[in-house]
């Protein structure tokens, strides 16, 4: 039964999370406005009111915040409501929740950590699935070669890339003039 749901606005969009007695029951990529993400979230959770978040879910969205704006968090402690999640979905998103900030993982290499190095397609699905998108940090995985893959947000992989950029991941291994540069450090153009 979820109880609630919050919209709140980040650097890239409004998100929203929405909580039940047992945790968090779902998470909300960011869309362009607040009013998409609201109609995402009844439709999705129609018994659910908006309102207040409770302490424990404020502490994930000031999370949120920070990380979307460049902060390094994980969401590790984040308590989150997996009782209508199928197993294997779980051990996915186990592993997906392990992968730090700025880092990624292709669906093959989840596969083998899953030991089944032929379960990439159903990882993508799992993680297609992800009812925690952030929290469970689908983002951070990706197709063979540093290819983006498939991403479900309202904006898809325009949103996937900008978390990534955000994050500063890695997506190749070709160096980069600006790896090593604190995130508020920009190049300055010359004139």
């Amino acid at each position: 039964m979820t109880q609630g749901f919050a919209l709140f606005d980040t650097a890239i969009g409004t998100c929203a999370l929405a909580w039940g007695p047992r945790g968090l029951v779902g998470a909300s990529l960011p869309s362009k406005s607040a009013a998409t993400s609201r109609t995402f979230m009844r439709k999705r959770f129609p018994d659910a009111v908006e309102s207040e978040p409770p302490a424990d879910v404020q502490i994930v969205i000031g999370d949120i915040l920070a990380l979307l704006q460049g902060e390094k968090r994980d969401f590790k402690t984040a308590k989150l409501d997996l009782e209508a999640i199928p197993a294997f979905h779980r051990r996915v998103y186990d592993i997906a929740r392990a992968i730090p900030p700025g880092e990624v993982l292709t669906y093959g290499d989840v596969a083998k950590r899953l030991g089944d190095a032929s379960a990439a397609r159903a990882v993508g699905q799992a993680l297609g699935a992800n009812p925690f998108p952030i929290i469970i940090p689908c983002h951070r995985v990706l197709a063979t070669g540093g290819k983006t893959g498939g991403f479900s947000a309202p904006l898809g992989l325009e949103t996937k890339m900008k978390m990534l950029t955000i994050e500063r991941a890695k997506l190749d291994d070709k160096p980069s003039l600006f790896n090593d540069l604190p995130l508020a450090a920009k190049p300055r153009r010359q004139t």
